[in-house]
């Protein structure tokens, strides 16, 4: 038996790319002598909320199509969340606002830092993104984050109960995983680091398994 194999994964819960590409990695991580380390950051439009003020005119309405497209060819359930992980408001010009206020994407992400702190990280990305992306209306009411959470082999209680006293702790965290994924080479989510190479994207998942090959990836 050869070690483990190890990538990285700078991730967001806003992102369904990303949820596109959990699955898989999951996957890898059960059935090949691979550790997935998951790292979790806040989405594009909490890092750099004016990006969808610049964006092409074309932008929304061409990702709407493609992300549903690729949903179907890799036959995932696919619904645009409600609600959305993130706050935002479309102002008078037509721009999308970020609130300040953003209680949905905070407390997702800092409960991902604790699921990997605990071993269950990308099992709690695949449960939870699974839950918010895959047609569950009102994801965030009732015991249905619970019910993911215990899912990945997590207590959602015993990890809410951490999030108020280790706040600061937590958000340094996604900070330093924030710096990591610009270091890594790449500005969006998912993407995947593997000996310091950056894979970028869930289309680029294939490649990444073909370099993991050449390296002599096993299977359990």
């Amino acid at each position: 038996m050869g070690e483990n194999l190890e990538i990285e994964v700078f991730w967001s819960f806003r992102s369904p790319w990303s949820y596109l590409a959990t699955k898989r990695l999951r996957d890898w991580q059960e059935n090949y002598q691979l550790t997935v380390r998951f790292r979790p950051v806040y989405p594009i439009a909490v890092r750099t909320p004016e990006f969808f003020h610049n964006v092409q005119p074309q932008w929304f309405s061409y990702f709407r199509t493609d992300v549903f497209r690729v949903a179907e060819f890799l036959q995932r359930p696919f619904v645009w969340p409600n609600p959305d992980p993130v706050v935002q408001t479309i102002d008078a010009d037509g721009l999308r606002q970020t609130g300040n206020e953003q209680p949905f994407i905070s407390r997702l992400t800092s409960l991902g830092i604790l699921a990997e702190e605990q071993g269950k990280g990308i099992e709690f990305a695949d449960e939870v993104s699974m839950l918010i992306w895959g047609g569950t209306p009102n994801w965030h009411q009732g015991d249905l984050l619970a019910q993911a959470t215990a899912r990945a082999g997590l207590n959602l209680l015993a990890m809410e109960g951490r999030l108020d006293a280790e706040a600061d702790r937590l958000e340094a965290a996604i900070q330093n995983n924030q710096l990591a994924h610009d270091k890594a080479g790449h500005w969006g989510v998912p993407t995947c680091v593997y000996q310091g190479e950056p894979f970028f994207g869930q289309d680029r998942l294939d490649v990444l398994l073909w370099r993991l090959d050449k390296d002599g990836l096993n299977t359990d």
